[in-house]
């Protein structure tokens, strides 16, 4: 009798353990933890790179196993077959980045209960499962602050938009940006002009030689600085920048999603990016991730962040703006975060 209590208790430990595990392992093997990217590559230094920089730094840190893929193409079935295809390869944890993914992740939580899901930049408004969490950005926060950089840099010159796909967040930090130039040429003294002939969406994310085609059109019709949010099609903007600046041209680009100063390096210790209108992508992928992996992990919510999250805004420092700027940026900034200042996030009254 004694045996089979102590058997019993041993059984009853075994699976305490198994549960007690919670979101962070399933059938008591190591979580892994996964991306599928949206339009776009890995390697775009913008959204695809800092949400899977965000997740890789986590699994670093808990030491589990971590990949990505890539769809066969962008539309709902191939979002969900890569899905599908990591949570068969044993992926408990997979992080979807970019709006294109809100029907395939409104289906794959639903046939798998068991997997946690995150999706950047859409609320998912027809309902969140139980282990999804949706999050987005105040984008027209970061681009209004970047706008506002850029007239007090050029004080006085044109500004250009190049945009990826014409979608909410994308929409947001053109419509931010332009209200950050207005507001600096009401109250700072600037003179920036913004023609809509300069305000393009690209409809690609991954068209790098589309970026520089548009940008060399833009910046050869007298604009200074242009804003390239869209992903991969943008960096064509910063290299057509680049080789400009190069070639004595004092023409900028302004960066998107991340601080991308270095991806616009001219090889000479300076770079062609003006500033950065940033959202915490790899933060918040990080965060999720780490969760996931302690077992604190909760659906079913949708979290909205911004500048007054530290979660949307631009780059403390860069050496293309002078102190005297980003002190008068970070002013504007917590006028925002107050709510003294008000971002609009439609086009109403604007540019596209």
């Amino acid at each position: 009798m004694k045996k089979t209590i102590a058997l019993l208790l041993v059984v009853l430990m075994a699976m305490t353990s198994v549960f007690a595990q919670g979101a962070g392992e399933s059938s008591g093997d190591a979580l892994k933890v996964g991306m599928v990217t949206d339009a776009g590559t890995i390697d775009d230094r913008s959204f695809n790179q800092g949400t899977y920089e965000g997740v890789a730094q986590a699994a670093e840190e808990f030491g589990l196993e971590c990949t990505y893929l890539r769809p066969a193409g962008t539309t709902t079935t191939d979002y969900l077959t890569a899905i599908s295809d990591l949570y068969d390869q044993g992926y408990r944890f997979i992080a979807c980045p970019g709006y294109l993914f809100v029907e395939a992740v409104t289906q794959a939580q639903e046939m798998y209960p068991d997997l946690m899901l995150i999706i950047i930049d859409d609320p998912l408004a027809t309902g969140i499962g139980a282990n999804t969490v949706a999050i987005t950005f105040r984008e027209h926060e970061a681009g209004f602050l970047a706008g506002v950089a850029t007239a007090l840099k050029l004080v006085d010159g044109e500004v250009g938009f190049v945009g990826g796909l014409e979608i909410p967040a994308v929409q947001k930090f053109n419509w931010g940006f332009q209200q950050g130039v207005a507001y600096a040429n009401d109250n700072l003294g600037t003179n920036i002009a913004m023609n809509a002939n300069n305000f393009t969406y690209s409809g690609s994310f991954a068209d790098l030689a589309l970026g520089q085609q548009l940008a060399t059109a833009m910046y050869d019709s007298g604009v200074d600085a242009i804003f390239a949010a869209a992903g991969g099609t943008g960096v064509g903007v910063i290299n057509e920048a680049k080789n400009r600046r190069l070639s004595g041209e004092d023409v900028w680009a302004i960066g998107v999603d991340v601080d991308q100063y270095s991806v616009g390096d001219m090889g000479n210790g300076e770079s062609c990016i003006l500033t950065s209108a940033m959202k915490d992508v790899a933060g918040v992928a990080y965060d999720q991730a780490s969760a996931a992996a302690k077992g604190t992990f909760q659906g079913g919510v949708h979290i909205e962040l911004g500048v007054s999250d530290g979660r949307a805004g631009i780059p403390a420092s860069n050496p293309n703006l002078t102190p005297e700027i980003e002190a008068k940026v970070a002013e504007v900034a917590a006028l925002v975060a107050d709510g003294t200042i008000v971002v609009q996030d439609t086009g109403d009254g604007l540019i596209r």
